[in-house]
């Protein structure tokens, strides 16, 4: 008697899935970005390959080709597996000093799994200097809270050494005047950060903290297990 093919296994049906739902969403980018303009930058991660997430991109706001990495609000999504939520309406700044007000809507299979994200950003720069200028004519002061800085790229070694450097700037003193326990909290944020769901993440921030590989693991180790 003659069998078809097997059905696909579990985990090859939810891949499947996820691969067909990338699939329908990567058109859509080039409209929403042609429905924006030129100011606007719509990109689909995919969370499985953190290392090269952008699997489409239309628009040019940060910089990044399709095979570039994830930013510090992905990787904080993919740290957060399927808890995560969308970040809508959230303003950073790149490094070349560009505004962007972004929002990330995290994909989701049927079954639940965060699995990818679609990113909008818009280069509100010229927004915002025409903000203050109107602000200043007007006798009203702008607020004082710069957003923060969010390292854009293709290559994810700049966003860890940004994240790394960023929390060791928080500390006023050198790896090696903290404590223990400051550094191992410093491995648990970078962790909650999703930095070391990353490929050799491990031995890259060893490199850039100036300690041994070992001791880096050890110390993941402990802030994992205490």
């Amino acid at each position: 008697m003659a069998h078809g093919p097997a059905a696909p296994s579990g985990e090859a049906a939810a891949r499947a899935e996820q691969d067909a739902i990338i699939g329908a969403l990567s058109p859509v980018v080039d409209g929403i970005a042609a429905t924006f303009g030129s100011f606007c930058e719509v990109v689909v991660h995919d969370f499985r390959r953190p290392e090269h997430s952008v699997v489409a991109l239309a628009g040019s706001v940060t910089g990044r080709g399709v095979g570039g990495s994830m930013s510090e609000i992905g990787m904080k999504l993919l740290a957060a597996g399927d808890e995560a939520r969308d970040e809508l309406n959230y303003l950073t700044r790149t490094r070349d000093g560009k505004l962007v007000k972004s929002s990330t809507m995290v994909l989701r299979d049927s079954r639940g799994t965060a699995f990818g994200a679609l990113c909008v950003n818009l280069d509100v720069t010229a927004v915002h200097q025409v903000h203050e200028l109107v602000g200043g004519l007007a006798g009203v002061t702008a607020s004082a809270v710069a957003p923060p800085t969010t390292t854009f790229g293709d290559d994810i070694t700049a966003v860890l050494d940004s994240i790394v450097d960023a929390r060791q700037l928080r500390r006023p003193r050198p790896w090696s005047q903290l404590t223990r326990e400051e550094r191992l909290e410093l491995f648990r944020d970078l962790d909650r950060q999703g930095v070391f769901a990353v490929r050799g993440a491990v031995q890259q921030v060893a490199a850039r903290l100036g300690i041994s590989r070992a001791s880096a693991y050890n110390y993941l180790s402990a802030t994992r297990t205490g």
